[in-house]
């Protein structure tokens, strides 16, 4: 009888950073690909050259950096930041969340999301943003299962 593999959630380490620059690559050009992902890679996409802002980000108590992993391999990362807003609020904000596709229907995602509410949470955040392209309904589906709903709708024309 065939083991299922075990999946599971820790933080990242330095010696994660071939991995997670692997990882950030593939997501967003994943995300460039959807509608409305050229304006995002190019506004709001995590910059190149990823390394040394993920390096940054692990040590940095105002980032949370995940990693998922399939039988202890590394096949996912997540990253949450919590923003200060003008009222003093602070407001968690998931930037990166991704899992290499074979792996997706694993629970990868689910566990790394879970932590990072509960990282947000421990945060002083009174709530989560994360990003979903128009178009991706199972980005959007996904975040709705833990309670992320729209707030905004970015709207934009070309005129190249």
């Amino acid at each position: 009888m065939p083991v299922a593999p075990e999946e599971g959630t820790r933080l990242a380490t330095d010696d994660d950073l071939p991995r997670l620059v692997e990882l950030a690559g593939e997501a967003i050009e994943e995300l460039r690909q959807g509608r409305g992902g050229e304006v995002w890679a190019r506004h709001a996409a995590r910059p190149a050259p990823y390394e040394p802002v993920l390096r940054a980000q692990i040590t940095d108590p105002g980032h949370q950096v995940l990693v998922g992993t399939v039988d202890g391999v590394v096949m996912g990362y997540g990253v949450a930041t919590s923003q200060v807003l003008a009222d003093g609020g602070r407001l968690g904000i998931v930037t990166d969340l991704y899992t290499d596709p074979g792996t997706r229907e694993l629970g990868i995602g689910e566990a790394m999301m879970d932590a990072l509410i509960a990282w947000c949470r421990d945060q002083g955040c009174f709530g989560v943003d994360s990003l979903a392209l128009p178009g991706d309904r199972h980005t959007k589906n996904f975040f709705e299962s833990f309670g992320l709903v729209a707030r905004a709708i970015v709207v934009h024309r070309s005129l190249t």
